[in-house]
């Protein structure tokens, strides 16, 4: 890729990224505010985005209570901004109001190779060992041998087992076949908290990389006891060619700077908004370059192939506690392969891509790629929240 250098960014609005049915959604922000010190728990309510902290010091708190959405609708707020002004502050940029990745204290997890199709994309990453030139014919191999046997297969069942014991004995199972069908998915901790960024903020890729793309997915807030609360947009950043090598690279392909998107906004589960409405969510997915090249794709959680409480389940319980919660990535069908550089290596990002994940229930997150050396230092973590909040007396 190219150096980033200064470019046109994504103009931002009420409009673009609202859900459509905002009106009858209960939304909660956060908000970066110098004027307070720190970050705000916000409420937004049509295109003005009220305070909530004094209710609420976290999102973590907030979700604690039963009656969040009641609180998100109605509760008397602090200062109040307008969404508009809040998406137009440059990214980065700590003197003026912007949006924040809308969780906090939650532990950022993700759930991989969910969905069948980009399965088969991580085995063929894992056979070419991360070498992007040699995509095409090792991608027409594995699904000529791999990808009908996995038809309608439910992870961890005879048939799952069944399936195992014929490619190995054909020299084909992988790691990633394992956590795709079966018994147990992969569940890891993608970013630390506080470390995720925000819809119009940059979006970093390392370097070093040259075969990556965005995965656009749902993600889940869970409570301290388990309940899925809300849900929210995600880009799982992915470095194909790093984690091709080796799945040991793991941390190194997916935990950079500014590598974890989350956004814009939670929408809370409510009479109008079920896990069911989670269920059945599409997620759009359009790349933009700075050439005027354009990728579409579209993931729908129809198409997962472990329910989404089931991800829950493995990442929650008796083996595994999360005092302030946790976000849950549930994995992306999509999976690019049209070629954008040479013919034969597939996608990459080029630096200046224009990232825009959305879905009609949840809006739109919207992210400008950059390398992650050169993203935004992430300079504010827990001590600081902490000290912000004992300043303002909420705590």
């Amino acid at each position: 890729m190219e150096s980033a250098a200064a470019r046109p960014r994504p103009v931002l609005t009420a409009g673009t990224v609202l859900p459509e049915d905002a009106g009858r959604a209960a939304l909660v922000a956060r908000v970066h505010d110098p004027e307070a010190g720190g970050p705000c728990v916000a409420a937004v309510r049509g295109e003005r985005v009220v305070d909530l902290t004094a209710v609420a010091p976290t999102v973590s708190d907030l979700l604690e209570r039963d009656d969040a959405a009641e609180v998100v609708r109605e509760a008397d707020g602090g200062r109040a901004w307008r969404l508009d002004d809040l998406l137009g502050a440059p990214p980065g940029q700590g003197d003026v109001p912007h949006l924040l990745a809308p969780v906090d204290l939650q532990v950022v997890k993700a759930a991989g190779v969910t969905f069948a199709r980009s399965l088969l994309e991580r085995v063929i990453e894992e056979r070419t060992g991360g070498d992007p030139a040699q995509a095409a014919r090792v991608r027409e191999r594995v699904v000529r041998l791999v990808g009908g046997r996995l038809d309608g297969i439910r992870p961890g069942s005879p048939e799952a087992a069944k399936a195992k014991e014929l490619l190995l004995a054909e020299g084909l199972w992988s790691q990633y076949l394992e956590v795709g069908i079966g018994p147990d998915p992969e569940v890891f901790t993608k970013a630390p908290v506080l470390s995720a960024v925000g819809t119009g903020a940059d979006i970093g890729v390392l370097r070093a990389s040259v075969w990556n793309n965005p995965e656009p997915e749902a993600v889940l807030v869970v409570d301290s006891r388990g309940r899925v609360r809300g849900a929210t947009l995600g880009n799982d950043v992915n470095l194909r060619d790093v984690e091709g090598r080796s799945a040991l690279l793991l941390s190194r392909a997916k935990d950079n700077n500014a590598s974890c998107a989350i956004g814009p906004f939670v929408r809370l589960l409510d009479d109008g908004f079920g896990i069911d409405a989670v269920r059945g969510l599409d997620i759009d997915l359009r790349v933009e370059g700075p050439d005027g090249y354009v990728l579409r794709g579209r993931s729908s959680l129809r198409e997962i192939s472990r329910d989404v409480l089931d991800l829950v389940s493995a990442t929650y319980g008796a083996h595994h506690q999360y005092p302030d919660g946790f976000a849950l990535f549930t994995g992306t069908l999509f999976a690019p392969t049209e070629d954008r550089r040479a013919p034969g290596e597939g996608f990459t990002h080029e630096y200046g891509d224009t990232v825009r994940i959305s879905s009609p229930r949840l809006g739109a997150l919207v992210n400008t790629v950059v390398p992650s050396e050169e993203a935004p230092p992430w300079t504010s973590g827990v001590r600081a929240l902490m000290r912000s909040l004992a300043r303002r007396g909420v705590l």
